[in-house]
């Protein structure tokens, strides 16, 4: 049931239950094909296609507005054109979800700056969002350096958070927390009681949740602990090897170079991406030739998703950033032409029982954005997304996932191209992940309040239309059991 949601504008319409053709297949097998060849060049970037001058002098003025906004955003990566050629069809509203009750103590909380004394009282707020934050500005905040109070309250979070891991591993029931309040809680800590961080990093270092031995690797780095960084490089877990190699990085520099060039072949993205940007400053003939080798067979893979860690090897031996390439050649899926047209596809999102199983439903906005929706309704559909996690959680602002390595630097072989409107990422709607334009390596991100400054650098091209509560509950490392394509979820009774 859609509950707690209102509609702006005319409300989400949903489709007869048997009825009408798609909008698809009222155009003739030939208009299909050239709309299909339109959004194509779009997908490549191919500002040369026959098909975009052809789909402009369309006497279909579907074909004929969408083959113009091609041509817009082809010519412009910001797409200046998109508050004419990027409207949402307003026959199709987008919700708006209330806050979760807890939204405005987490923001009450503030920034780096102001007293210890609400972060103390917050440690007990009945919101875990709020305890989290609290537990983070603690370790931010001048005014509790030293504090006494805090660091016990730090250090009860720690060994409350080991606990509850010896007991329950992996699982999380909703509105707690597992290793998160200790691991952020070990971060603090080093600043502000250094040696009572060192002894639980003694502890913690072996500790078998990846998450504590990442807390330890950003505890180390604060207070210079390059030993425990030097174990943790040979860690199992790609995200605490990444987190080992920035604080060494950040403490020895290039004094560790030999260990650095032991992990740019290396297949975890995040980790070789590391590793290459320490070396960056090297100009020893070993690391230039390993970076250039390395580069040249990245380059040969030709893995859209590495182009960072292409750039970063190019750098150590000279050469200036590579142009812009989609990456692997393929074909956009046939159903960008429906959902394009304005057929109305929605994607049920279930969490892992570890997590608390719930779910929610986002319905794709072909309207605005079909080669991004048909793009990750075929990742759907291959179950691309299926057992990946939340890797980051940032309350009061985004939840981002559906990485195969649980890392921002994971994703497909092939870039999507952005597709940017006028929808100016209210809470709910929900963006494609890039490092830079058309960049989007099918991770999503849902957007947890108002983010209109994301309009111009980010594609949205779906929204949650049930649900959002469950999206709200969401914390770092929280497991997608499975998505699938689902029927248009039923309206709430008035």
């Amino acid at each position: 049931m859609l509950t707690g949601i209102t509609l702006v504008a005319t409300g989400l319409a949903l489709p007869p239950a048997a009825a009408a053709q798609s909008p698809a297949s009222q155009l003739s097998r030939a208009d299909s094909t050239l709309l299909y060849e339109v959004l194509s060049a779009e997908d490549r970037r191919d500002s040369t296609s026959a098909a975009l001058a052809a789909g402009e002098m369309h006497r279909d003025p579907r074909i004929a507005a969408i083959a113009r906004r091609a041509r817009a955003r082809l010519r412009d990566s910001t797409f200046a054109a998109r508050d004419v050629l990027g409207q949402p069809d307003a026959s199709r509203g987008l919700p708006t979800w209330p806050e979760p009750e807890w939204a405005g103590r987490f923001r009450a909380l503030g920034g780096r700056e102001g007293d210890c004394a609400p972060l103390i009282a917050a440690f007990s707020d009945s919101a875990v969002q709020v305890r989290q934050r609290a537990i983070t500005l603690s370790g931010q905040r001048r005014s509790c350096a030293g504090n006494d109070a805090v660091a016990t309250r730090l250090q009860q979070f720690i060994e409350t958070g080991v606990q509850y891991l010896q007991t329950n591993g992996r699982s999380r029931r909703p509105g707690q927390a597992s290793w998160h309040h200790a691991a952020e809680a070990l971060v603090s800590l080093s600043r502000v009681a250094p040696e009572a961080a060192a002894a639980q990093r003694r502890a913690l270092v072996a500790h078998p949740s990846p998450f504590l031995r990442r807390a330890v690797a950003r505890s180390a780095a604060i207070t210079g602990d390059t030993a425990a960084l030097r174990a943790l490089l040979r860690d199992s877990d790609g995200n605490v090897q990444e987190a080992a190699i920035r604080g060494l990085s950040s403490l020895v520099g290039l004094a560790a170079a030999d260990e650095y060039r032991r992990f740019i072949g290396y297949g975890t993205p995040q980790v070789a991406l590391a590793a290459a940007e320490a070396l960056k400053d090297a100009r020893d003939s070993v690391t230039l030739r390993a970076a250039a080798q390395e580069g040249l067979r990245r380059t040969q893979r030709n893995h859209a998703s590495e182009r960072d860690i292409r750039d970063a090897l190019r750098a150590i031996v000279g050469l200036p950033p590579e142009r812009w390439s989609p990456g692997r050649r393929d074909s956009l899926p046939w159903d960008a032409v429906a959902l394009a047209l304005g057929e109305r596809r929605f994607v049920g999102v279930t969490m892992s029982r570890l997590h608390g199983g719930s779910g929610f439903t986002v319905e794709l906005r072909g309207d605005v954005a079909p080669i991004q929706a048909a793009r990750v309704l075929a990742q759907v559909r291959a179950g691309g997304y299926n057992g990946n996690a939340w890797h980051r959680v940032e309350p009061n602002f985004v939840i981002q996932g559906g990485s195969p390595h649980d890392n921002e630097y994971s994703g497909s072989a092939r870039f999507v191209v952005d597709e940017l409107s006028t929808i100016a990422h209210p809470r709910g709607s929900v963006g494609m992940s890039t490092r830079g334009h058309s960049t989007g390596d099918l991770q999503w991100f849902v957007n947890l309040r108002d983010n209109a400054r994301l309009t111009g650098a980010y594609t949205v091209f779906a929204v949650v239309v049930e649900g959002m509560d469950a999206v709200d509950a969401v914390m770092e490392g929280d497991e997608i059991y499975v998505m699938r394509e689902v029927s248009a979820p039923r309206p709430s009774r008035p």
